[in-house]
């Protein structure tokens, strides 16, 4: 007798519709085969499928069996296709008697005493559903707040194989799960840190409020314990809130490689990814024989905050400038390539020299020029080009360590982000090549021609910071951006002078090195 089911195979984020037929025949005692390019854990759901049906009280197959995964050519990864083997060999049996099986995508992994247990891509494969014309899915009850984010579907969770039988053959009545989303955002988009926290360092606190306005990459350079980490913990507090959609964007990433925090059914607030300097490539952008995202897909619509950023290997930090540029990140392999979003902010922090003390007053620097030399050339031309502002920060003195935080809170400055960021929208809106612009820092050259018109003052300025500091073409256009949000934190359609002198004056790196 032969059963057929959908579920759904993950790709990446991204989930592809995936027939599960299961074939039992009239003799033979061989161990039930799977094909259609399963892998390890697949494979192994026979194993668990075996156990599963049998703890549950069911009769397994006595007989051959075949269980075919189709598209054969894409390759089946992970064990959430356990469930529906499990409820196509029941069908076959006789077990489970249900005219409706075809209407719903099912996924789950199944324990040794038939539980379900939770999969990771939940979100993904409710997305799958809703757009392959799918009503309905069935996945592990943890997993079906996640899933059920997803307004288009309706969502069963199960936490045995004999409930998922039950509910089929319509023995077992069980609602569908639903989610109020707004309530959700209301309760989960609050950050535990606030700018209001951080003491002094206004000129910082500045250079930072234009990078959130205009979703530019910063550079930090400053000794140990000037505050650098504090900083760029806090950065996310003053973004505009998450949107929906770009929510559920960032909240697919972390459930395909199970980092949603259990009893999070979508992630409400701006992700900070705080990678080690000792990281692989693979960990950092993504990669692996079966490809999962990176640090820099996890820190997508956030901040991805590089600490010690000189003391990365050169070789992994060239491998961020095209996803800087791009927002995505390509990895290619032998059977095709998979596409992982990546739109981030960057912040990056470094000491300025080993010892972390050259050119401050608070210790004497034990380097030489040449030790100086070499730290400092880790980070190449290119690479630096791709990043809008270079700041100094200094340390804190004591009466200001010891005095009352007394600056404004994250609310009072993302008011202002959120402003500025509003005249963005709506410039961007009028412009018939805008594609998917969203921020100045994602303006083509030609739009940069179109928005960033200077006056007299702003051509003076500009033409000798190109002559003083040697800047290339991207520098040139990264200076006039940040110049560009400037006056529109100022709420001035124009590009004065004094917007065009504050953004030479955080490029930094260009001056001294």
């Amino acid at each position: 007798m032969l059963a057929k089911l959908f579920s759904v195979s993950l790709e990446g984020i991204d989930g592809r519709v995936c027939e599960v037929e299961v074939d039992i025949s009239r003799g033979g005692f061989e161990k039930p085969l799977i094909v259609g390019l399963p892998d390890a854990a697949v494979k192994e759901s026979v194993e668990r499928v075996h156990s599963a049906i049998v703890n549950s009280g069911f009769k397994y197959p006595d007989t051959q069996s075949l269980v075919n995964l189709a598209p054969a050519d894409v390759k089946k990864v992970g064990p959430a296709f356990d469930l529906p083997i499990a409820l196509g060999m029941l069908a076959c049996t006789g077990s489970l008697q249900s005219v409706s099986l075809k209407e719903f995508m099912i996924a789950g992994e199944l324990a040794l005493d038939g539980r379900v247990r939770p999969v990771n891509g939940a979100l993904s494969m409710a997305m799958t559903a809703a757009e392959n014309g799918f009503a309905k899915l069935i996945v592990p009850l943890e997993n079906a707040e996640e899933a059920a984010v997803v307004q288009k579907v309706d969502v069963v969770g199960v936490a045995s194989l004999a409930q998922a039988v039950g509910f089929l053959s319509g023995q077992l009545p069980i609602e569908p799960t639903t989610v109020d989303i707004e309530s959700l955002f209301a309760v989960r988009s609050h950050y535990d840190v606030d700018f209001s926290d951080v003491k002094g360092q206004e000129s910082v606190k500045r250079a930072l409020i234009i990078a959130a306005a205009g979703a530019h990459n910063v550079m930090m350079i400053g000794p140990p314990g000037a505050g650098k980490t504090m900083l760029a913990e806090r950065m996310a507090t003053i973004l505009p809130p998450l949107s929906l959609a770009e929510s559920l964007e960032t909240t697919r990433i972390y459930s395909s490689v199970g980092l949603l925090p259990k009893k999070t059914p979508l992630i409400a607030t701006r992700p900070v990814r705080s990678p080690h300097h000792t990281a692989s490539g693979p960990a950092l952008v993504g990669g692996g024989s079966t490809p999962r995202p990176g640090e820099l897909s996890l820190a997508h619509h956030g901040i991805l905050f590089l600490d010690e950023f000189a003391e990365f290997q050169r070789n992994i930090l060239e491998m961020i400038r095209q996803p800087l540029e791009d927002g995505a990140v390509t990895v290619s392999r032998a059977k095709g390539t998979i596409t992982f979003p990546a739109r981030f902010i960057l912040i990056a922090a470094m000491n300025p020299c080993p010892c972390g003390y050259f050119g401050t007053d608070s210790r004497k620097c034990n380097c030489t020029p040449r030790q100086i030399e070499r730290y400092i050339a880790k980070l190449s031309g290119p690479l630096l080009d791709r990043i809008d502002l270079h700041i100094e920060v200094p340390p804190v003195g004591y009466r200001k360590l010891r005095g009352k935080a007394e600056g404004p809170t994250s609310d009072q400055l993302r008011r202002q982000v959120a402003a500025a960021r509003q005249m963005q929208a709506q410039r961007f809106a009028a412009d018939h090549r805008k594609g998917k612009l969203t921020s100045n820092a994602t303006m083509t050259h030609r739009q940069v021609e179109n928005f960033c018109k200077l006056d007299e003052a702003g051509e003076m300025f500009l033409k000798q910071a190109m002559a003083e500091f040697a800047l290339s073409a991207r520098a040139h256009d990264k200076i006039l951006k940040v110049a560009r949000t400037i006056a529109d934190l100022a709420g001035s359609e124009a590009v004065a002078g004094e917007h065009v002198s504050e953004a030479i004056g955080y490029r930094k790196l260009d001056r001294k090195f």
